[in-house]
């Protein structure tokens, strides 16, 4: 079945063309179109065993024709994969928000829509987009079955203790102000991956899985089952991470809108897009620019501040896996996976760091390199492990199984 994956920003649209069949599975193409309705359009386009192809020069004012532009694309006779767009055979979206309706991944109908469009206070950045390449693609393609993969799904195991917050029940009744938890496309995908190369059943393990990139999460995966997620009502509670602030005193919300003269919307600016990393050091919010200030040692006129910026990052991601780990009662094994979990060496060391008492022994940083490679000792208890996330196969799979009935 080739399957094309979809992955709609507010002005950009990443894709990916995967072949599955049973146990085959194939990545045929894949690439982003950026800018999406701005200034200047940019489509990267990439083939297994080929070089890259970029252009400038498309004109793309919507996610419409950014997918038909995709479709074109992929059909085009020389850096084409398929001789037709009619050889796709069903298109999955990546949905961030499904709300408490859905707790797998569904194909979509006017109803998953409607409730998709539903869950836009919940969203309001992310889900619009996601409506609009669905829409298009029903336009595009109206006989092609779609499947919805949520971000939220995986975590809707949690139990009410882990989901609440400890405000009026009333605001969990009338707004559905709870814990929410995202990135559990990858979770999922990465813990699945964590038990087959341990050689074990997932659910006989307890496992916590880091989502480390711009945007960062950690899970607590029991028996197969998400049971604590540190992402929560928004996307913006939990870890440090690029340029939002993860927790924080709720009290330093209205003190910086008295003391700065905020509005609601000055004040979300402020934690979701200059915080962080960014906010913290002042510097970027791009973790490899630290990694280079690290590396070249104290003569660096940054290295102090990557110092701190590594401290801070790391100490939040130690106190989640020892918190998790009391939670679940014990630990089997901690995955490290996203761009800043698989490629900075010393973001994992750093977070394991203090943790023999759970029985994590000799940590070093490794790389993934597109590969499962183990950071702990042969002798540790507790595995860790580093883990490549590959959410848009994990989508396809879901897709597979929701239009074939295969699990």
């Amino acid at each position: 079945m080739k399957i094309l994956v979809l992955n709609c920003g507010s002005s950009s649209v990443k894709y990916q063309l995967l072949d599955l069949d049973g146990d085959n599975e194939q990545m045929l193409a894949g690439g982003i179109v950026e800018e999406v309705g701005l200034g200047k359009p940019r489509l990267t386009h990439r083939r297994p065993g080929r070089e890259k192809l970029v252009r400038d020069d498309i004109p793309v004012a919507d996610h419409k024709q950014a997918i038909a532009l995709i479709l074109d694309i992929l059909a085009d006779a020389e850096i084409g994969v398929l001789s037709s767009v009619q050889e796709v055979e069903a298109v999955g979206h990546r949905v961030v928000h499904g709300g408490e309706r859905f707790a797998a991944s569904v194909r979509i109908d006017a109803q998953v829509l409607q409730a998709i469009y539903d869950n836009i206070p919940l969203a309001p950045l992310h889900n619009p987009p996601n409506i609009q390449g669905i829409e298009a693609v029903t336009a595009l393609l109206p006989h092609v079955p779609q499947v919805a993969v949520f971000d939220t799904a995986f975590h809707q195991t949690m139990e009410p203790a882990a989901y609440l917050y400890a405000i009026p029940y009333r605001f969990y009744e009338k707004y559905g102000i709870r814990r929410y938890g995202f990135h559990g496309t990858s979770h999922r995908y990465v813990a699945g991956q964590a038990a087959a190369y341990l050689g074990r059943p997932l659910e006989s393990l307890k496992i916590v899985t880091c989502h480390l990139g711009n945007g960062a999460s950690v899970t607590a995966v029991q028996h197969g089952r998400s049971v604590l997620t540190s992402m929560g009502f928004t996307p913006l509670e939990g870890l440090v991470m690029g340029t939002r602030c993860g927790d924080l005193d709720p009290a330093i919300v209205p003190f910086l809108m008295e003391h700065e003269g905020l509005d609601v919307e000055g004040i979300n600016h402020l934690l979701n897009k200059e915080s962080g990393v960014l906010g913290l050091s002042e510097l970027s919010s791009d973790m490899r620019v630290f990694e280079n200030a690290l590396h070249a040692g104290p003569a660096h006129p940054h290295y102090e501040r990557a110092r701190l910026v590594l401290e801070h990052y790391t100490g939040r991601i130690k106190r989640y896996i020892g918190a998790y780990a009391a939670a679940m009662g014990g630990l089997d094994c901690v995955v490290f996976t996203g761009g800043v979990g698989e490629n900075f060496c010393e973001v994992c060391e750093w977070s394991c760091a203090g943790l023999e008492f759970l029985g994590i022994e000799g940590v070093q940083g490794r790389r993934a390199d597109g590969r499962i490679v183990e950071a702990s000792s042969p002798t540790s208890r507790v595995k860790v492990l580093i883990v490549p996330t590959n959410e848009e196969l994990a989508i396809a799979r879901d897709v597979f199984e929701v239009l074939t009935g295969a699990a």
